[in-house]
């Protein structure tokens, strides 16, 4: 309906001020002589209307509906009649009441339920009937001498009772004045009439007791007068006396402290000459001290600062020192690690060979173990042979002696023979290392061995 958007930007600011308008028309304030009285629907279960002094409410439409009531205070006057006593006196006690709505929300909701909508007059009428009732309740409670002379008393009560009652209808007493209690029986003005000649009987008396006083005053003062003349004369010749004393003793002590102020104006220019030389002194010693203070912060200066200096340098050197040492310790460290790992590596690797070696030697074999143990004992044989030769090649005989007597032992062979035959027996023979070595030598080998001294025994038989 409406494509173009001003056109709807127009139609909202129209509803927008519409609502605005509506809402601000619906805000009701109260002033503050007035209670505002919303009643209707939306008040709470338990409030029959919402009372709003000095603020503003906003009232619903159609469902509320709202009213004022005015706090301006209503006077009343309440000139009771023929109102028996305790003492069953029937007295008049004009009174006027003021009083008003109050703004405490208790006496507000009860206002509301029972006087919206009433006029003055109405509620004037209303009050009236309470507070007579009230006030025959408290004076037929009291006596005429306390209606008349304990006026506090008698408000007291009023006010005691005369609140309570008119609480249930919204209002609060204000202020009671009450003007003159008067009774039918002339009770009152007996007491009246009584209490002033009493007053009057007392005044009498005060006179008389003063003009009795005033005689007396007067005989006291003449007397008081010869008496206090005859002292303020002997007063003044006492007086004058003290006085030619007095100044006496003034010149005494003037010409004493003149004296003493000369002494002491002496004494004072000796002891300023004595602290000028004093000062002088001590400016000249202050003076001596500083020099050598300045001296001896020189000679320090000279010295300290250059062993200060020196002392750095030490310390700068050692540092140096220091690192350079850590350094040179890192980078052997370094290198040990590096050929450590590169001989741990070397070694790995001929291991590694050597066990690839093997394997292969094995697989060669056929896959039997002991030859290929006996084809590397066949390769290392030279070795073995050349160490039993190097074991008697460092023997150096340069002369053996042999004392042969030409006897022969049990085998048939001499002395010498024997002899000759030990030594060679003293070379390691290869079974014997093979066996320490634990290893076995093969069998053709073992073999021919063990045949070749069999042979000669046989012979022998």
């Amino acid at each position: 309906m409406f494509e173009d958007p001003l056109t709807l930007i127009v139609v909202g600011a129209i509803l927008f001020v519409a609502i605005v308008a509506f809402l601000a028309n619906r805000y009701r304030k109260c002033p503050a002589d007035k209670i505002l009285v919303i009643y209707g629907s939306g008040n709470g279960a338990k409030k029959s209307a919402n009372c709003v002094h000095g603020g503003g409410a906003f009232v619903w439409p159609v469902i509320q509906d709202y009213a004022y009531m005015s706090l301006t205070p209503i006077g009343i006057d309440a000139n009771l009649t023929n109102a028996l006593s305790r003492q069953n006196i029937r007295v008049d006690v004009p009174c006027r009441f003021t009083v008003g709505i109050s703004t405490d929300p208790e006496y507000m909701n009860a206002a509301a339920e029972r006087l919206l909508g009433q006029s003055a007059n109405q509620i004037q009428e209303m009050a009236r009937d309470i507070l007579f009732g009230q006030l025959r309740l408290v004076i037929a409670t009291m006596s005429i001498e306390e209606l008349n002379s304990d006026r506090d008393k008698f408000l007291e009560a009023i006010t005691a009772n005369v609140e309570v009652e008119l609480k249930k209808i919204g209002l609060k007493l204000i202020n009671v004045n009450v003007t003159d209690i008067k009774d039918e029986s002339g009770y009152i003005e007996a007491l009246g009439q009584e209490a002033a000649a009493k007053a009057i009987n007392e005044a009498k008396v005060r006179v008389a007791e003063q003009e009795k006083m005033g005689e007396i005053g007067k005989a006291e003062a003449v007397r008081e007068t010869r008496i206090r003349t005859a002292a303020a004369n002997a007063e003044a010749v006492k007086g004058e006396n003290e006085a030619k004393i007095a100044i006496a003793n003034s010149d005494a002590v003037r010409r004493e402290r003149e004296a003493e102020a000369q002494r002491k104006a002496t004494a004072a220019e000796k002891v300023a000459s004595a602290q000028a030389l004093e000062e002088a002194y001590a400016a000249e010693q202050k003076a001596e001290n500083a020099r050598a203070e300045r001296e001896r912060a020189s000679q320090q200066a000279n010295v300290i600062v250059a062993q200060e200096i020196e002392k750095k340098r030490i310390v700068i050197e050692a540092e140096a020192e220091a690192e350079q040492k850590r350094v040179n310790a890192k980078g052997e460290a370094d290198a040990i690690y590096a050929k450590m790992e590169a001989e741990a590596k070397g070694l790995f690797q001929i291991l590694t060979k050597q066990a690839e070696g093997y394997d292969k030697m094995i697989q060669a074999a056929g896959g039997d173990a002991t030859k290929a143990y006996t084809l590397l004992l066949l390769e290392k044989l030279p070795e073995l042979v050349k160490t039993q030769v190097e074991a008697i090649k460092g023997i150096n005989i340069d002369k053996v002696t042999v004392w042969d007597n030409g006897g022969g032992a049990g085998d048939g062979k001499t002395s010498t023979a024997n002899f000759l035959a030990g030594l060679m027996k003293s070379v390691p023979p290869l079974a014997e290392l093979f066996d320490q070595a634990g290893m076995a030598l093969p069998e053709y080998l073992a073999k021919k061995k063990e045949e070749t001294p069999e042979e000669p025994v046989k012979d022998e038989e």
